[in-house]
């Protein structure tokens, strides 16, 4: 068996890069329970920034950040979803993800991320989805990534753009939180 460091999975499928340096930010596979008292403050610290984009912060509690952390390692290494903290100066101020989704093609993965208030404006969350990109484009039969994203939420828009992703579509969707529309906006990165 391989070593958990290894770009593959105890499966055999080729996997992303467990921890990825980008200057003072590093992308970091979640540690598990070890990095539950952290990220549970970090979210409570962020849940009035969160709240009107993110569905999942009306649920949050304790109990569900451990479940969260708790499912990462089985989903990694079924390559469903690989999720990392995002770590400035020693402490995590968010999370980001390449997401494998049920109702998309097999060759398209999903980038979603959020930061703690205090971290937005610097960069972080267009660095973060930059190296994801890189990684899914790393990974066999990926051909495109997509932001999905409330067409309302335009600070996510704006990463999708400074990385030269395009629109793809507008589409219906359920708003599932206090400020979406009952909209997505999908942008598209296909491997050049």
């Amino acid at each position: 068996m391989e070593p958990p460091e290894s770009p593959r999975t105890p499966a055999g499928h080729a996997s992303p890069q467990p921890v990825i340096v980008l200057g003072e930010v590093t992308l970091r596979r979640f540690a598990g329970q070890a990095d539950l008292p952290e990220l549970y403050t970090v979210i409570e610290e962020s849940l009035e920034h969160l709240r009107p984009w993110m569905a999942w912060v009306g649920e949050h509690s304790r109990s569900r950040t451990a479940e969260y952390l708790a499912a990462r390692a089985e989903r990694w290494a079924s390559g469903a979803d690989y999720a990392y903290a995002i770590v400035l100066d020693g402490a995590i101020v968010g999370a980001c993800g390449l997401h494998r989704r049920e109702e998309t093609p097999a060759d398209v993965r999903e980038i979603g991320y959020w930061l703690h208030p205090a971290a937005t404006g610097r960069g972080l969350a267009t660095r973060a989805a930059a190296a994801l990109v890189e990684q899914a484009f790393r990974l066999p039969g990926v051909e495109h990534v997509e932001i999905v994203h409330d067409p309302a939420n335009r600070a996510s828009g704006a990463v999708a753009a400074r990385l030269g992703f395009t629109v793809r579509e507008r589409r219906p969707a359920v708003a599932t939180a206090p400020a979406e529309s009952g909209e997505e906006q999908v942008w598209r990165l296909s491997r050049s």
